[in-house]
């Protein structure tokens, strides 16, 4: 069950007392209120209605309203409450409005890359099993497109983490001196002629792009106080290394030999391995969020990178066989399964929580280091 087309892969989801009390027992016949100085018209019937009442006191006239003090007066508790249950409604209105409004940008952002994937399936894909490879890329590069989109438009770098965009730089860069060289790796789908490639550039440049946005020009808003991943021994900025050397040691111990090229091979293994863990930077400074709230369309970035990895590791669990050493061994298959399936698992209560605020259109809040952890991060 080996199958190779040009060396690429083949086989690739109660009332109160007072004269304003809510009930007013009938008085006595013939009486107004309780007699007594200070009442109301002391020692006299009260007066029919329509006249002039004396006032407190003695002072003043006083008009009373119709029906007569001298009867029976029940007034319904919600005609008094009525101006604040109105107040309240409109303010669940508009609640509801703008939760409305906050759902609906969900489901366009979401519709129109599920209506672009159809597009290509039918008219740029030939249908094979391994177009979950160019979807998965695809699904990437959406997310690197959102969080432009967010960056570029807020001017800011809130909650962005940079380490994480820097291993993703290295992830593109590596994968695409491996993929344009040889076609070992390569969907044996009709998209794996040109259009992976494409997709794969148009990655790296989101992510660079991204990238140097958040270290340049709104820097000031990037918040490392929380993007600090790693950051033991070495200098500010540079905790990345402590996930990007040790995978590299590992992609040159154990790699496939589809290129049948040692840098090439690597390059790719490299690629694959570091991807796998290009994500935690960004799920630490989530938890080291104090307020825990994460920026709508940085969830969105986050899941499309999440989604794009379930696919692939769909397409690996069929796939995995392939990705064998030059002596046969079957390790860097078993590891790429490891590696992706550890990936989901770190992001399973991002996953959770994404889905309910999109559900119910709500921030998307995460657990924070103070108030419990976020998956095993």
């Amino acid at each position: 069950d080996r199958h190779f087309h040009n060396r690429r892969l083949t086989t690739m989801s109660t009332g109160s007392t007072g004269p304003y009390a809510r009930y007013a027992a009938p008085p006595a016949a013939n009486e107004g209120y309780a007699q007594g100085a200070g009442g109301y018209n002391a020692g006299q019937p009260a007066p029919g209605y329509g006249g002039a009442a004396p006032g407190y006191g003695g002072q003043g006239g006083y008009a009373a309203p119709p029906g007569g003090y001298g009867q029976q007066q029940y007034v319904d508790p919600s005609f008094q409450q009525g101006g604040g249950d109105g107040e309240a409604d409109k303010g669940k209105k508009g609640k509801k409005s703008i939760a409305l409004e906050a759902l609906n940008k969900n489901v366009l952002i979401w519709a129109g890359f599920f209506t672009a994937s159809l597009f290509v399936y039918f008219v740029l894909s030939g249908g094979d099993f391994s177009f979950l490879m160019t979807y998965g890329a695809m699904s990437r590069m959406f997310g690197f497109g959102i969080l432009n989109v967010k960056t570029f438009k807020s001017k800011r770098a809130t909650g962005v983490s940079v380490k994480t965009l820097q291993l993703y730089c290295l992830v593109f860069f590596f994968r695409l001196t491996s993929i344009i060289r040889h076609e070992g790796y390569l969907p044996y789908d009709k998209s794996g002629d040109w259009l992976y490639h494409i997709i794969e550039i148009m990655a790296l440049i989101f992510t660079g792009s991204a990238c140097w946005a958040c270290m340049g020009p709104f820097k000031q808003t990037q918040q490392p106080d929380l993007d600090r991943f790693g950051e033991m021994n070495v200098p500010p900025g540079y905790g990345a290394v402590y996930l990007a050397v040790p995978i590299l040691i590992l992609a040159i111990l154990v790699h496939p030999n589809l290129n049948s090229d040692f840098l090439s091979d690597v390059a790719w293994t490299y690629a694959m391995y570091l991807e796998s863990v290009s994500l935690i930077p960004q799920l630490y400074m989530f938890q080291k969020q104090t307020s825990g709230v994460v920026e709508l369309l940085t969830a969105h970035f986050v899941a499309a990178l999440g989604f794009g990895r379930l696919l692939e590791f769909a397409f690996w669990v069929y796939s995995y066989h392939e990705l064998a050493t030059a002596a046969g061994s079957k390790l860097p298959g078993y590891l790429a399964l490891f590696s992706q399936f550890m990936q989901l698992v770190l992001m399973l209560d991002f996953f959770w929580y994404y889905y309910m605020a999109v559900k119910n259109a709500t921030p998307l809040v995460l657990p924070t280091s103070s108030g419990g952890s976020m998956g095993i991060v």
